[in-house]
């Protein structure tokens, strides 16, 4: 009985993943939804992290690990994780940048995001998942066991956090009614959140590829 509900977590932190990206999908700054969806989103958001790490205590606690739950809840994280960054780069989150604008040539109509998260990000964020899962898929295959290292934990950690940052900062700091100096500072902290997740994704994912190479005897 105990052996599949770790697994039943993992599958609704999936179900909850789409509703998440729903609620993030129909939101768009000044334009359609209402603030509340991102209220209900941090809270769907902050359930999925809970389950993520209730399941892992519960498979460990049981003596119920095993190669399903290994390879399922890594992918629904990753899921999560960055579809939550794509969304915050795309065009729900995105305003006209009214300061640039005025510098621009011939009358350029110039966008910016208010999430601090960029294309580009997401871009090193997905090259680092893709490569991570093909050194585990190559050392698995190999019989050799490449699980979660603590550099990776941090990683989802941060990762997770900064989503609930940016939540928070759209709904509650940008606006026309948001003191300049509270929002200056408000920025400062969202931007420090996201190039400090961007920066620990880069190193633990070169942590994964030095213990793919040890493995596999290339040093």
């Amino acid at each position: 009985m105990f052996r599949h509900v770790p697994n039943i977590i993992t599958a609704a932190r999936l179900g909850l993943a789409f509703v998440f990206f729903g609620l993030l999908s129909w939101y768009q700054y000044e334009g359609r939804g209402s603030p509340t969806l991102l209220n209900v989103a941090f809270i769907v958001y902050a359930i999925a992290l809970f389950s993520d790490f209730l399941d892992g205590y519960l498979a460990r606690r049981w003596k119920v690990e095993g190669a399903f739950g290994r390879i399922v809840d890594p992918f629904v994280d990753k899921v999560l994780v960055l579809g939550s960054f794509i969304f915050f780069a795309g065009k729900n989150f995105v305003i006209p940048d009214f300061e640039m604008m005025t510098h621009a040539e011939h009358g350029a109509f110039v966008v910016k995001t208010i999430t601090g998260v960029t294309p580009a990000m997401v871009v090193i964020i997905l090259a680092r998942e893709l490569l991570v899962t093909a050194f585990r898929s190559m050392g698995e295959s190999s019989g050799v066991a490449f699980g979660a290292q603590f550099a990776g934990k941090v990683k989802m950690v941060l990762q997770s956090v900064t989503i609930l940052v940016i939540l928070i900062y759209v709904n509650y700091f940008v606006g026309p009614g948001t003191d300049p100096e509270v929002l200056k500072v408000a920025t400062w902290f969202r931007d420090v959140c996201v190039w400090v997740t961007v920066v620990v994704t880069v190193l633990s994912g070169l942590s994964y590829v030095r213990g793919a190479m040890k493995a596999a005897g290339g040093s």
